[in-house]
């Protein structure tokens, strides 16, 4: 029989930069997503899951996440919850520079779920750094969020950048899910199932034959 993971959840970077600040999630909306994520604080609290809140960090004299303004604040709903650890990040990894390895290991932590913002810097590059430490990860689609980019490179708006990192982290290092799904595995005490790239790639060959 597969025991149950050893899940803790990861709450990065729930901050007012993202919300009234200058970098404004666009998808899902945080009318959306923030309710999205204090359900699974909640559910993680109720089932004894250790929640660590993690927060971005800035020089004062900085345009974004200046240590100390009101932008660089956890926002209240996130502020106001319990939580068994919070950590100050400087980088986009929650693991660069801040102890989390160790204090996961310490915990016995086998697997990280992670929700908050944003899907394609913060969150990834944690989902990408659990995966080369051994650890499984799930990630919460619609707790999560993204904002539009244009630049040199070309343009994608806030639903192509979320949509398309979510099916990639499906395809290798996490099990994207709701966090509906994800509480009820919670209860029961389940893993998620996670993609892998042949059988992603396998499924997206044979859908574009069909059209």
């Amino acid at each position: 029989m597969t025991s149950a993971p050893r899940r803790a959840l990861l709450v990065i970077d729930v901050q007012n930069e993202y919300f009234t600040g200058r970098l404004r999630i666009e998808h899902p909306p945080v009318a959306d997503s923030l309710p999205r994520i204090t359900q699974a604080m909640d559910a993680a609290q109720a089932a004894g899951i250790p929640v660590v809140v993690i927060q971005q960090n800035a020089p004062e004299t900085s345009p974004l996440f200046a240590h100390g303004s009101h932008a660089w604040q956890l926002h209240d709903e996130v502020a106001r919850r319990p939580h068994s650890l919070r950590l100050d990040k400087n980088l986009p990894s929650a693991f660069t520079g801040t102890g989390l390895g160790e204090w996961l290991e310490q915990q016995q932590i086998d697997t990280l779920t992670v929700v908050g913002y944003m899907t394609h810097n913060c969150d990834a590059s944690t989902l990408y750094e659990a995966a080369h430490r051994g650890l499984q990860a799930e990630f919460l689609h619609d707790a999560s969020g993204a904002l539009p980019y244009a630049n040199d490179a070309g343009s994608a708006t806030a639903e192509e950048i979320h949509r398309v990192f979510s099916v990639v982290f499906h395809s290798r290092f996490a099990a994207v899910t709701s966090t509906q799904a994800w509480v009820a595995a919670v209860q029961a005490g389940t893993a998620l199932p996670r993609g892998n790239i042949p059988a992603s790639n396998a499924a997206a060959v044979a859908a574009a034959a069909k059209r």
